[in-house]
């Protein structure tokens, strides 16, 4: 049996691989991702922000998204949740992908 941590790692690093079309970054190091909870039914509670409320990219990230976490054997069903608190600003991102913007914050 794998452990709760090793479990959240497989989910980030598999979230990792989401990226987002505009910008060519990946949803963790946008600062996309709020919170995860997995219910030992199988069900993966996924809230998360995009960079713009009315987004028009909502339904890829959501689809790729709930592909990806799929994979991960823990997982059987996936609801993504798009919320907008917190707002999301660039500070939610990972200085490697400021860097990649060329945000120098």
């Amino acid at each position: 049996m794998r452990t709760p941590e090793r479990i959240q790692t497989e989910i980030m690093d598999a979230l990792a691989t989401v990226i987002d079309p505009e910008l060519g970054i990946d949803v963790v190091n946008l600062g996309l991702i709020n919170g995860i909870e997995l219910g030992e039914d199988g069900l993966c509670q996924l809230s998360m922000t995009l960079t713009m409320m009315g987004c028009s990219l909502q339904g890829i990230l959501r689809r790729e998204v709930t592909q990806t976490l799929i994979t991960v054997p823990e997982i059987k069903y996936v609801n993504v949740e798009l919320v907008w608190e917190p707002a999301w600003t660039i500070e939610r991102m990972s200085r490697q992908a400021r860097l990649s913007l060329g945000i120098c914050r």
